[in-house]
């Protein structure tokens, strides 16, 4: 049997890999000159493989496609992961939150890991090709390509594993998408995930602050809390960044009229802030009333806070007023923003959307056109951050390739 994997990613390279092993006749197709270009910047550069997380755990982290990832995730775990990359002299550590990365801490050593596997196995890797098309035949699969060495090659299977369309430097650019709506299926309309999110309020004053332990929560129009984060977050010239609010992008990616509600002090409800702030102002009630608020917040955010209460900077705590000082409180508690979208795909971690979950098996193969398989990102599922999307990316993989081999 020969099969054609389209796309030398995550998904791509495990999927290749584990037909090889199993003597499959693999051929490779990477449009890059290199695999795993966007695997090299995963993770900061350090590339969270994984998350060694119970199943109730990595399940809780999917956000689109739950139900169709649970046979898949069941059968290649977590755990499956860190051996497969293990047995492949590749040390790996966790680290808080599970998260798994290679002891080296760098990216380019789990890609090596892929690349001797590759050549390990046997499989026909082609670089600097692009495929332009694929067309089915009674016989099987032909495969066109931009490139005259690798040109018009026949496979009996084909896998598409072209990722989405963030990050599209690294050469995600929704080829896979062409190919599943030329056999008919539908592509649900992708979407950033795990990405900035921008603001109406001019928030560039604030740029590159960070927070610790605040806490985020999205408002749709009707006012629901439609998700809430608790943790880290950063504020970007044009909104709002950190884990809070990219966990927080994939929920609200595909809604309008979203508020943001940010709470500084967490920790405390609305009387025991007043309280705590009725002991700073007693204690320093002749000075301006930033100088005593600043040991609740950052200067910069101080100053911010203040104006969005529509308090003078310089105003003495002494003349605060008792209606000025329930504003502030609020204003801590409840720091409001409009969300006016997402950051674009070259700023989003993962992609969300693509080929319809109607239109697959469990397996990944096509139910409109037998033998051809869709994987990893290129389908409408994602995940959040901590290594879940990887671990997607490695079962949808496992799967495909089981299900390969059972039938050859």
């Amino acid at each position: 049997m020969r099969v054609c994997v389209i796309g030398g990613g995550a998904a791509g390279a495990m999927n290749a890999i584990m037909l090889a092993r199993e003597g499959v006749s693999v051929t490779l197709i990477e449009k890059n000159e290199k695999i795993g270009k966007k695997l090299y910047i995963t993770g900061k550069g350090r590339c969270n493989l994984t998350n060694d997380c119970d199943n109730d755990t990595l399940f809780a982290h999917v956000v689109r496609g739950e139900k169709y990832l649970r046979s898949a995730l069941y059968s290649f775990t977590p755990r499956d992961t860190m051996s497969f990359f293990e047995a492949a002299g590749l040390p790996l550590v966790v680290e808080r939150g599970n998260r798994v990365f290679p002891a080296s801490q760098k990216s380019s050593d789990v890609i090596k890991a892929l690349v001797n596997e590759l050549k390990r196995c046997g499989v026909c890797v082609k670089y600097n090709c692009v495929v332009k098309d694929i067309n089915a035949t009674e016989q099987g699969f032909i495969i066109t390509t931009d490139n005259s060495v690798c040109e018009d090659i026949s496979f009996d299977k084909v896998v598409v594993a072209t990722g989405g369309i963030s990050y599209p430097s690294t050469g995600s650019t929704g080829d896979g998408y062409y190919f599943a709506k030329k056999f008919g299926h539908t592509v649900v309309e992708p979407k950033q995930a795990l990405a900035p999110i921008l603001v109406a309020e001019n928030v560039a004053p604030l740029q590159g602050i960070s927070l610790k332990n605040v806490r985020l929560d999205a408002v749709n129009a009707q006012g629901a809390v439609v998700a809430g984060k608790f943790g880290e977050l950063m504020f970007t010239n044009r909104g709002l960044s950190g884990p809070v609010a990219l966990t927080l992008s994939s929920y609200v990616n595909r809604l309008s009229g979203v508020k943001l509600s940010l709470d500084l002090k967490p920790s405390l409800d609305e009387k025991q802030l007043e309280n705590r702030m009725l002991r700073d102002f007693e204690e320093r009630k002749n000075q301006d009333v930033k100088n005593v608020t600043r040991a609740l917040l950052p200067e910069r955010l101080n100053t911010y806070v203040l104006r969005q209460a529509n308090i003078s900077e310089s105003k003495k705590v002494n003349s605060v007023t008792r209606e000025e000082r329930a504003r502030l409180v609020k204003t801590i508690k409840n720091l409001t923003f409009n969300m006016t979208g997402l950051a674009p795909f070259a700023e989003a971690v993962v992609t969300s959307g693509g080929v319809s979950l109607k239109d697959l098996a469990p397996s990944g193969e096509s139910k409109l056109q037998k033998g051809l398989y869709f994987i990893g990102e290129t389908v409408d599922v994602d995940a959040l951050t901590g290594g879940f999307n990887l671990q997607i990316a490695f079962s949808t993989a496992a799967a495909c390739a089981r299900d390969i081999i059972k039938r050859a």
